[in-house]
């Protein structure tokens, strides 16, 4: 390419530096950060499976890669969620995953009557709690104030 031509495949971004000096992201973290920075804006960012092609990792690797990126608040969790889906984050239990769906189809039930249910799964107030808190904790009751008000 001369006299200022570029390659229909070249994208041209801007990368801080600051990635490479952000403790705790490893290798695969990284890339991870510049590959969805040479995208250049959310709303058209890879899928999870071309993220990995494009990283030469493993889907498994590219999740772990994301999941940090959350973590260190270095990617919106919101953004994470659409891109992975509600239930591929292994980081969440079976029983987490279960009480995100009820809290889906039931935003506005209140603790005591969740806890009237509880009667019918065999889970105790300790583990309706515990999957609150571990929802809590990775950031899925950010848009439903009443759940997070039980967890914490």
């Amino acid at each position: 390419m001369s006299n200022g031509e570029t390659n229909e495949g070249t994208r041209s971004f801007a990368l801080s530096d600051d990635i490479f000096r952000q403790p705790g992201l490893d290798l695969h973290s990284q890339m991870v950060y510049i590959i969805l920075k040479s995208f250049g804006s959310e709303s058209n960012f890879p899928a999870l499976s071309e993220i990995a092609i494009l990283a030469r990792m493993t889907d498994k690797q590219t999740m772990k890669a994301l999941q940090d990126l959350v973590d260190l608040r270095i990617l919106p969790h919101k953004l994470f969620r659409r891109m992975v889906g509600d239930f591929q984050d292994d980081r969440l239990s079976w029983a987490a995953k279960g009480l995100l769906i009820f809290c889906k189809e039931n935003p506005h039930i209140h603790l005591h009557d969740l806890l009237e249910l509880t009667s019918q799964s065999g889970e105790d107030e300790l583990s309706i709690r515990n999957s609150l808190q571990e929802l809590s904790q990775h950031g899925y009751l950010d848009e439903y104030p009443q759940w997070q008000h039980i967890a914490n």
